[in-house]
């Protein structure tokens, strides 16, 4: 499995009840595409949101991100990490 940074754009003012929220609905269908969603960061004043996650391909991670309502603007893959 790769690992995969995904950028979410215009979400200023979001709070951190939103970003759980937006969190867990990935969590409860990551399963479907093989996804699993690490973590998640936020800054409310500019508006970007960052989720890394581990999956099969930037393809599966925007099918989740899609059906939880919240498609990625961006999908970068990280193949380094330490």
């Amino acid at each position: 499995m790769a690992k995969f940074m995904d950028v979410h754009h215009d979400m200023k003012g979001v709070t951190r009840e939103q970003l759980m929220a937006a969190h867990r609905a990935d969590l409860a269908i990551e399963k479907d595409e093989r996804v699993h969603f690490e973590r998640a960061w936020a800054d409310p004043a500019s508006g970007t949101v960052y989720c890394l996650s581990e999956a099969p391909s930037a393809e599966a991670v925007q099918r989740i991100h899609e059906r939880a309502g919240h498609p990625a603007d961006e999908i970068h893959p990280v193949p380094l990490v330490v």
